[in-house]
């Protein structure tokens, strides 16, 4: 398939600059696969679209501050971004302006962190160790780092987290679950639905363009995920259906599904999904609505499939839904 079938024009308006207020008044649109009905609701509605018996598993991740501003020994300005700890005080970094950044350039941040280069991969970034190994010593000289399409600068760095957020290590958050409340998650367990939880730190894979013209020819970045003992003994003994919250959680799930069984499952997906896939756990999805041409959008039509995802989006335009991580939901049934 070519990348520009996933391509639809955008109104720049429709890219959500804040967060719905309460996180649970969020436009949702329910989609449903088998008759094609669309229905256009409030989020907190999902209470009437779930069972008891049903399994609503989310990813509890939790974005890092990893937005790091400093300056060289030189004096001049740059930009770390933490991808990925190697070891304790040494982690795998994007470093801005790069190209002159070379293997021994000394950093220096705020709150006395320090830092040097001590080596560079085949990608670009850089292999940084900084003057403490504690992840909390240098998280405080950084920022949780927004999405770049999010130009109001203003927001509160907690709305970019979930409600549930527990395991440090992404960079971006898992954006379906930013509209859940602790009252309504409160409310769907009380209704008999199970609620568990996998980690998958979203890594910054999630904001670089499809450069590929044919979308078997992309790959994507490798990226930590963890499903603990109890979720998948929960998986295996549901008795309804298992909804995904998010494109991590069913990425995660679907990557567990291609192993050989195990008690859990620990490791880095770099499981790319997208039309036509045969989906083995997941039976119902809660998305948001994603950039063109992107690897989620991918995804959420290899779920739902390619033509009624375009008829899906298109509605979305018109009536004016809200577009990306602060942006309105899906639930795809």
């Amino acid at each position: 398939m070519k990348v520009s079938d996933f391509d639809f024009d955008l109104p720049e308006d429709l890219i959500a600059q804040n967060p719905a207020e309460p996180r649970d008044s969020a436009r949702l649109m329910v989609l449903k696969r088998n008759s094609g009905e669309i229905e256009h609701r409030i989020f907190r509605d999902v209470l009437e679209y779930l069972k008891e018996g049903d399994v609503l598993i989310l990813n509890n991740t939790k974005v890092i501050p990893a937005r790091l501003l400093g300056r060289k020994v030189t004096g001049a300005r740059i930009e770390v971004f933490l991808l990925e700890k190697v070891e304790d005080g040494v982690w795998r970094c994007l470093v801005r302006p790069g190209s002159k950044m070379k293997v021994g350039s000394e950093l220096i941040f705020k709150n006395g962190l320090s830092g040097k280069v001590i080596g560079r991969k085949e990608d670009g970034t850089r292999i940084v160790e900084f003057s403490t190994k504690r992840d909390d010593e240098i998280f405080r000289s950084g920022e949780v780092p927004l999405p770049p399409y999010i130009k109001n600068r203003a927001v509160d760095p907690n709305e970019y987290q979930t409600v549930y957020a527990q395991r440090e290590g992404a960079v971006a958050a898992p954006t379906a679950g930013l509209h859940f409340t602790r009252k309504l998650l409160s409310e769907i367990e009380n209704m008999g639905v199970k609620i568990s939880y996998i980690t998958l730190h979203v890594g910054l894979g999630t904001f670089r363009p499809v450069k590929v013209e044919n979308i078997e020819d992309h790959e994507m970045e490798e990226e930590f995920y963890h499903v603990p003992r109890e979720t998948v003994n929960v998986i295996r003994n549901a008795e309804g259906r298992i909804i995904a919250v998010g494109t991590t959680v069913v990425r995660t799930l679907e990557t567990m599904a291609r192993l050989p069984q195990r008690d859990e499952y620990t490791g880095k997906t770099k499981l790319f999904i997208y039309p036509p896939f045969e989906f083995k756990i997941v039976d119902s999805l809660i998305t948001n609505f994603h950039l063109p041409r992107s690897t989620l959008l991918m995804l959420v039509s290899a779920f739902a499939g390619l033509d009624l995802m375009k008829k899906a989006y298109k509605i979305a335009v018109e009536k004016r839904y809200r577009f990306f991580s602060f942006g309105d939901a899906m639930l795809i049934l």
